[in-house]
This record gives structure tokens, C-alpha cells and sequence, in this order.
């Protein structure tokens, strides 16, 4: 939405500045002017005080429309958020604030809360947050799973040192097995005796127990994770190169139809869009270096798979090869490609 038609459309945005304890919230005129603060509880009780708040005091504005800008809303101002939306209330999410303009403004929860509020008004376009339901199971299954895989990776490192300062014995029984493999062995070792060797095999055993553990919780939250992708959008899984995790991402990350307003936001949100660098009469576009770099990193493992097993991008690759393009280059065409291909296919799904 421009930022012009949201002044014509509401009489008051209140913006929303969420913590762990309180929520400080200003009203504000289409126009910028603050009306007036309070500060709330950070509990159910709280967003329903605040709520009744906002109807009187945005009651004597026009017809009473009003908008809501939530800073933090799918963290500390989850709870709030979702009161918010049962009760049928029209909320955005306030731009991220710079430092440059905390440091030039000052710092406060009543001015965080005015800035989120102006933010929305001068904004090109501002996000809805996004949703719960399937959606936010599918971002929780990801974050866990991501801490499962960075757990497992750290156990096998200390596993395998374990194994390097072994005895002969232990070592040799280790040795020219694959880390499954030595992990199975591991659960079988004998822990009798005394000493150091003892306590080496006991603790190898507790990281081997520890490690097929968490094989199991990754298997499980795979299992999951399809599940929900193919209840929410299983055209995604048949796009080349497009698996469950990396359907995930996107989907969380797509949220639902309207929270980009096009292909070209999809891409902006994922560092895939160039950004114009122009001057005068030199042209040119630098890299982007924002977005969020995990959805970023989804689509160049999509990018990567494609280009060692679908046809189509080999032609592809192979012909801006010869146009002289490098690697890097081709890579980050496939991306902006994946993302606009991904982006269509979650909108007609929806």
C-alpha cells in the first residue's frame, strides 16, 4: 500500500512499541501529530485495555478507521498481535529503525512507539506480519530443525576427536568405517575397566546415543515439515530442485497472498533483486547485501541442485557461458529466476 493511500484511509495509526513486560503505544493523525501515549501490560489483559484504549481515543476521529504499527510484531508483540486480529483490526509491521535516527532522536519506548507509527505513513510499501497456524508450525519446525543439524554436526566434531586421542585398540576398531558406521560401533563398546580408556568409551558411547538421537529428531521433523508443505502448496514440491526444507523457507517466508505486492518484493525480501547504483551518466547495480539471507541461502541450494540435475538450467548455463558471464553471475540470474518462479507459484496456490 502507498504510504499516501493509508493517510486517506484511516483516521489515526497507532503505533506500538512491544517488550517482554509492556507495550507503549501512541496515537497519531494521518498527518504525523502525536495525540497520545500509553503504556500497557505485556500480557492478554493489557492488549484488551489497550484495545478499549484505541476506541476512544481514535472514536472523535472521522469515522474512527484506524490502523496499527507494530514494531517486533512476530516477537515480543506476538501476543498482542494476535489480539489484535481476532478482533478484527487492520495491523502492519513498522519498519525496522535505523541506529543513525535512534542516535539523532533520541531513545525511548514513547518515541519507539511514534516511530513506528510515522514509519508506516512514509513508507512505500509496509508488510503485514505474518501468519500463524500451519505457517508459523512450519518456521518453528525449521528453527528447530536447524538446531538439531548444528547440534549434530558439533557432537560428530567432538565424537571424532574423541576417537583421534584414542588408544591403538579404539582406533583401529574406527578406523576406515564411515561416521554411521563408527557411531553403531560406538553404542557396542565395551565400558568395563578402569582409567582413562574407560571413561574415553563411556563418553563415546553418551555422544554416539546423543547423535543417533537427534538422527531420529531430524528424520521425525522432515516427516513433519513434508507433510505441511504438501497441505499448504504441493504444486512447490514438483519445481525442480525444490525440496521440503527449502519449500519451507519460502513458505514461511511468503506467509500469505498480499504481504508482497509483487514478484519484484519477493525478491527484494530474499537479496535477490540488484540494487540500482546510478549516477549521472554512469548506470550500474550493486549487489544486494540485505533480505533475508535465509530464505537467500534456500534459493541458492535450489540454484545448485538445478544446475547439476535439470536439463533446462544446464542449457541455460551453458549458454551464458559462452556470452562470457562467470559463475558467480549465472548463479544469481538463477536465483532471481527461482524467485519469481516460486513467488508465482505460492500466489496461485493461495
Amino acid at each position: 500500500m502507498l504510504a499516501e493511500r493509508l493517510a486517506d484511509r484511516v483516521d489515526a495509526v497507532i503505533g506500538v512499541d512491544t517488550h517482554t513486560d509492556t507495550h507503549t503505544a501512541a496515537v497519531l493523525t494521518p498527518v504525523g501529530t502525536v495525540l497520545t501515549e500509553i503504556t500497557v501490560p505485556a500480557t492478554n489483559d493489557g492488549a484488551a485495555v489497550l484495545l478499549a484504549w484505541a476506541g476512544r481515543q481514535t472514536s472523535g476521529l472521522g469515522t474512527g478507521r484506524r490502523a496499527w504499527a507494530l514494531e517486533g510484531a512476530r516477537c515480543h508483540g506476538v501476543g498482542l498481535l494476535r489480539v489484535l486480529r481476532a478482533a478484527g483490526e487492520y495491523v502492519l509491521e513498522a519498519p525496522k529503525p535505523t541506529t543513525g535516527r535512534r542516535r539523532r532522536g533520541g531513545k525511548s519506548d514513547a518515541l519507539d512507539a511514534v516511530h513506528a507509527a510515522r514509519g508506516v505513513l512514509a513508507a512505500d510499501h509496509v508488510a503485514t506480519p505474518r501468519t500463524d497456524g500451519d505457517r508459523e508450525a512450519l518456521r518453528l519446525l525449521h528453527v528447530c530443525r536447524r538446531h538439531y543439524s548444528d547440534t549434530r554436526t558439533a557432537t560428530i566434531n567432538l565424537f571424532k576427536s574423541v576417537i583421534l586421542t584414542a588408544d591403538d585398540d579404539l582406533r583401529t576398531q574406527m578406523r576406515g568405517l564411515s561416521t554411521l558406521r563408527q557411531v553403531q560401533r560406538a553404542t557396542t563398546l565395551t565400558t568395563s575397566g578402569s582409567g582413562l580408556d574407560r571413561l574415553r568409551r563411556t563418553q563415546l558411547a553418551a555422544l554416539a546415543a546423543q547423535i543417533l538421537t537427534l538422527e531420529r529428531l531430524l528424520k521425525d521433523n522432515l516427516t513433519e515439515i513434508r507433510a505441511l508443505v504438501d497441505k499448504l502448496c504441493p504444486t512447490l514440491l514438483d519445481q525442480p530442485g525444490i525440496g521440503p526444507v527449502t519449500a519451507a523457507i519460502a513458505l514461511t517466508a511468503w506467509s500469505h497472498p498480499g504481504r508482497f505486492r509483487n514478484e519484484a518484493a519477493f525478491a527484494s525480501l530474499a537479496g535477490v533483486s540488484p540494487v540500482p547504483a546510478s549516477s549521472g551518466r554512469i548506470t550500474r547495480h550493486r549487489l544486494n547485501r540485505g533480505g533475508d539471507r535465509t530464505l537467500n541461502a534456500a534459493l541458492h541450494t535450489i540454484a545448485k541442485a538445478r544446475q547439476r540435475c535439470h536439463q533446462p538450467t544446464k542449457d541455460y548455463v551453458n549458454r551464458r557461458t559462452t556470452e562470457g558471464r562467470t559463475p558467480a553471475e549465472i548463479t544469481r540470474s538463477l536465483k532471481r529466476y527461482i524467485a519469481r518462479q516460486i513467488w508465482r507459484t505460492l500466489e496461485a496456490a493461495a
